[in-house]
């Protein structure tokens, strides 16, 4: 379906043939038409199906037609400060001849930027998209007024509840005006997201949009390596890639972190992203991966899902990601607007399980490649962690002088002291002891006894004279 047929704004529709757009994706066709018509709507749809258009084009067009101004129309609430640039910047090029205004809200910035994010919410930009912490700092300051709010949106609802936002979310909502629109988005549709369509949409339309396949061009491949070969890998694989972008993906802070001091003193032009730098660093590390004065980038999955640039050449999974679908908005960084890309998987024998899901989700095994001379020796053949494939722990063998347990007695026998003789009389040596002719003393006497000899304490807690 192409766009002129949306019945778009002029203006709006210039900024679209601008950006050379002309045919929309299966979630904007289905999503703008019920947007226009006023509804709520709950779209289930993964990043890179083209669903921020779906939203941000029939909230435009609708500001237009309102002939209004100097107040927040549209409240965009994501889960990342990366997702909130990339929003607006979308915004800021569909809207580039109509006018209408945006601003991004997001935390990790310095005063400066506070104060002018404050001057973007009293001055009334048209939309603002904000991370719920940061919007909620500004709200507890008392000038942020959502009174006649048209427009609510809320993109990513299943990562926001993963990282905590919902208690933000609600007190957000609950001083927005009652009559607006709501626009919920979601990858899944956890209890947590249930609940949340129930308490704030109004008879929502529903749509469902499959996750999108990695793109054609897109060659994947897997190396089945041990924890403790993956960097010497990496270097081997990042060996004679100078001037290309990559790409390196990991789980955590602390494997980005580990790998970043690896590489580098490995002398490689490197870089690393993640949610612990200032946002004035990590707005510099972008710019300068983009303008390729980095080769490689390490970032976490936050970037997964906030990194629009075109041309990286390679993109490799330090380990498998948790959620198939990160894997899908991982490799799909490269091959972008038709070009060739490669994606490589590093999959230790911990990680198997988690890699059969990926496959299982995309339709398709990933060619296995072998490892490099000089590192097949220690190859992994399977899941060491498996019960099965465990090996049993061997019994280290009695130090000297060290008394050697006794073998198990056989099933149903039941082994039988050796008889006393009458010179062994039987005592308790925990309750008897004898005098200096053999005789046994009384339990009562030898306690007596031991009462006896106890050394008092004197005032300065210094022990006494025996009391013999």
């Amino acid at each position: 379906m192409n766009f002129s047929e949306f019945d778009l704004h002029p203006d709006l529709l210039d900024g679209i043939d601008a950006l050379n757009y002309t045919t929309a994706t299966p979630i904007q066709e289905q999503a703008i038409p019920i947007i226009l018509a006023g509804k709520d709507l709950i779209g289930i749809a993964q990043t890179g199906t083209g669903k921020t258009a779906a939203f941000i084009l029939p909230i435009i067009d609708k500001i237009l037609d309102s002939n209004e101004a100097h107040f927040t129309q549209a409240l965009v609430i994501v889960p990342t400060r990366e997702l909130a640039v990339q929003i607006d910047k979308v915004v800021q090029a569909y809207s580039y001849f109509t006018g209408v205004s945006s601003a991004a809200i997001y935390g990790g910035s310095d005063g400066k930027a506070f104060s002018q994010e404050k001057t973007a919410i009293t001055g009334g930009a048209d939309i603002l998209i904000a991370t719920p912490g940061r919007l909620l700092a500004h709200m507890n300051l008392g000038y942020v007024d959502f009174k006649r709010l048209r427009f609510l949106v809320l993109d990513e609802a299943d990562r926001m509840l993963d990282m905590g936002f919902m208690p933000a979310i609600n007190s957000i909502i609950g001083v927005l005006n009652p009559n607006r629109q709501n626009l919920l988005f979601s990858a899944t549709m956890p209890p947590g997201v249930m609940k949340l369509t129930k308490n704030i949409l109004n008879n929502p339309e529903m749509i469902k949009i499959a996750l999108s396949k990695p793109a054609e061009g897109v060659s994947q491949s897997v190396y089945m390596v041990n924890d403790h070969q993956k960097i010497d890998l990496i270097a081997r694989l990042l060996t004679g890639q100078e001037g290309k972008r990559i790409l390196i993906f990991g789980s955590t802070k602390v494997s980005v972190s580990s790998l970043f001091q690896k590489l580098r003193s490995r002398k490689m032009n490197v870089a690393q992203i993640s949610s612990d730098l200032e946002q004035d660093q990590r707005n510099q590390v972008m710019l300068d991966y983009r303008n390729r004065h980095i080769d490689i980038l390490i970032a976490t999955d936050v970037l997964s899902r906030g990194i629009d640039i075109d041309g990286i050449d390679l993109v490799i999974n330090f380990d498998v990601p948790r959620d198939p679908e990160d894997y899908v908005h991982r490799i799909g960084r490269t091959a972008r607007a038709g070009e060739k890309g490669l994606a490589v998987t590093l999959v230790s024998p911990k990680d198997q399980p988690r890699f059969v899901k990926i496959e299982k989700l995309i339709d398709k095994r990933i060619e296995r490649m072998p490892l490099p001379d000089g590192m097949r020796d220690t190859q992994p053949t399977g899941n060491t962690n498996s019960r099965e494939q465990r090996p049993k722990q061997q019994q280290r063998p009695p130090r000297s002088g060290e008394q050697q347990q006794r073998p198990p007695r056989n099933s149903g026998e039941q082994q039988q002291r050796p008889p006393r003789t009458n010179d062994q009389p039987h005592r308790n040596p925990a309750t008897t002891t004898t005098t200096e002719d053999g005789t046994a003393k009384p339990e009562g006497e030898q306690n007596r006894n031991r009462k006896r000899r106890r050394k008092p304490r004197n005032k300065n807690g210094e022990g006494g004279t025996v009391i013999s």
